[in-house]
């Protein structure tokens, strides 16, 4: 069937001399050049266990476009890895980076006129960021998932990447000796993948393969497996096929792929993350998705998989079970999700699944049935409130229970509370309150997994809570509140809070108040100045000038 190429308009095009002389400058030939060019993108790069392998995931995503008689040309975009720059000021980098990376694989694209896009992501901002471009682009479009790492073990004991995280609070409490904490540090990541839990990276690509922007089985097919590799290869020739049906992104992903979507976070009990990146990909098509959308698939649909960071289980062990599709089957018989849903693969959903196996549940634990939930809602609540008037994003499991009533911890920044731990000052029944970590205070909003795991490795994940204008992990859990909406560095009521004021969180009633007199607040707010921004310039500088809050998705280009 015959493709439309954009890029042969213009390499045929008379007045443009020079691009056709540079094309044979790459070695193409006069047959190359009325092929369909496809850019191949892949966020590798040596410095992160994530994406250390996703340039050879790369060469063989090449090979399957040339294979399909199409031009695949390879080129890179950046990355970050969250792991390495958790706790650090670097981490302010993370969520920058993934309108960056939207950014520039939309200007190459853009700029080289390429047909079609495969993206190869791995660390857990590459995806949201590669599905962004496609969105903007609009040109017919795959993600291919770097995959998950293998589990690290150590005395017998399964590790991921929060392991590490979790050990450094143990050590401060003083219940891990030295020789133990370097060797769950040594093992937690034996080699290439993404996080091996139910964090950020693998959400991300499990929702994305539910909006129907990978191939099936993507999203849980290990990062050094044959299957990995197949996948690569075959998506020369699913991309080959979008082209000749003209099913661009815009037709993916529709309103009812996005609630799809975000019904797979809830059911695998998915990421803080995934609120803001999915508001964030649906405004790259104009579709709108708000948090109240969130909220609304949370209260019907229930968490079903038992998935660290607080379940049992890695992606690796739902992939040995036979991974998202075979949930996705589940979950379209049960009428949780909309089938008809078009793909990647230029089928619906309900065609993609018509013969993938029905879940056993006699035969595994990892997924349960609907009648007998790890929890009977989802667990991503949005939270309103004095402290919240535009909202806020909780991750409560069911283990911590839905009420949390205590006087108020107040650290600037993430190093400050660090030190109190190892103080003495936080205390059972504390609220834990962390300011001026938001997309503009920060600015770029880190992750709070250091504190959270640290917290929890101190003993007191189940009798403190913890709320910020920053982010979470995906490997976070207890309870905790992030995405604060307004920010402290706009005036939101949570730069406004002292030590020992009250604070109540309510999941019940969807609300997290400060309980002090208007009266004061009303003082606080009348002797509050804006502070100045921490960076005069640089990308952090553009970033806290153009970024939306946490409820607009921190888009940078509206």
């Amino acid at each position: 069937m015959e493709i439309n190429k954009y890029s042969k308009t213009i390499t045929q095009d008379q007045t443009q001399p020079a691009a056709q002389a540079m094309f044979y400058g790459i070695g193409l030939t006069d047959a190359d050049l009325a092929k369909a060019q496809v850019g191949v993108v892949s966020m590798g790069y040596d410095g992160n266990t994530c994406n250390m392998h996703l340039n050879d995931l790369a060469k063989l995503v090449k090979q399957g476009v040339w294979e399909n008689d199409m031009v695949g040309l390879i080129f890179n975009t950046i990355g970050v890895s969250d792991g390495m720059s958790n706790g650090t000021p670097g981490m302010r980098y993370s969520l920058v980076s993934r309108d960056i990376i939207a950014d520039s694989i939309e200007t190459v694209c853009g700029a080289q006129y390429y047909d079609a896009l495969i993206a190869i992501p791995g660390c857990d901002k590459n995806m949201p960021g590669s599905v962004m471009a496609m969105g903007r682009l609009n040109r017919p479009s795959i993600m291919v998932y770097g995959g998950t790492i293998a589990p690290g073990h150590y005395k017998g004991q399964d590790l991921n990447i929060v392991s590490a995280f979790e050990a450094l609070g143990q050590k401060i409490a003083g219940n891990l000796e030295e020789a133990d904490f370097k060797g769950i540090v040594m093992n937690s990541c034996p080699g290439a993948g993404a996080c091996g839990g139910m964090y950020t990276a693998n959400t991300m690509s499990s929702a994305i393969e539910a909006l129907g922007m990978s191939l099936p089985y993507s999203s849980s097919n290990p990062a050094l497996s044959d299957a990995k590799k197949e996948e690569c290869l075959q998506a020369g020739k699913a991309v080959r096929h979008l082209m000749e049906m003209d099913i661009k992104p815009s037709d993916i992903m529709t309103r009812k792929a996005f609630e799809n979507a975000v019904t797979i976070i809830m059911v695998l009990g998915g990421s803080t993350n995934a609120v803001l990146h999915m508001i964030a990909i649906a405004k790259s098509v104009d579709v709108k998705l708000t948090q109240e959308d969130f909220q609304i698939i949370s209260d019907r649909v229930p968490v079903l998989a038992d998935l660290k960071p607080s379940g049992k289980y890695l992606m690796e062990d739902l992939h040995n079970i036979g991974g998202v599709p075979l949930v996705m089957k589940y979950l379209l018989k049960q009428g949780l999700l909309h089938g008809d849903c078009m793909t990647v693969t230029g089928k619906t959903v309900a065609e993609n699944l018509a013969n993938v196996p029905d879940l056993d549940f006699d035969s595994q634990k990892i997924i349960l049935p609907t009648s007998n939930p790890v929890k009977t809602t989802g667990h991503l609540q949005i939270l309103y409130g004095n402290l919240a008037e535009k909202g806020s994003v909780a991750k409560i499991s069911g283990k911590e229970g839905e009420l949390f009533e205590g006087p108020a911890r107040v650290f600037e920044g993430e190093s400050e509370l660090i030190n109190g731990i190892n103080s003495g000052k936080i205390k059972a029944g504390d609220v834990v309150v962390i300011t001026h970590v938001g997309p503009r205070g920060a600015p770029g909003m880190p992750e709070m997994l250091k504190p959270t795991s640290a917290i929890i490795g101190a003993g007191l994940g189940k009798s403190v809570a913890l709320i910020t204008d920053g982010r979470f992990s995906g490997g976070t859990h207890g309870f905790v509140v992030g995405h604060v909406t307004p920010e402290a560095f706009d005036g939101g009521l949570i730069g406004l809070v002292k030590d020992n004021d009250r604070i109540e969180i309510n999941v019940a009633t969807k609300s997290m108040t400060l309980k002090v007199a208007p009266e004061e607040i009303a003082k606080r707010r009348a002797n509050w100045k804006q502070p100045a921004l921490t960076v005069t310039k640089g990308i952090l500088y553009k970033y806290a000038k153009n970024v939306k809050d946490a409820s607009e998705g921190c888009v940078t280009d509206e």
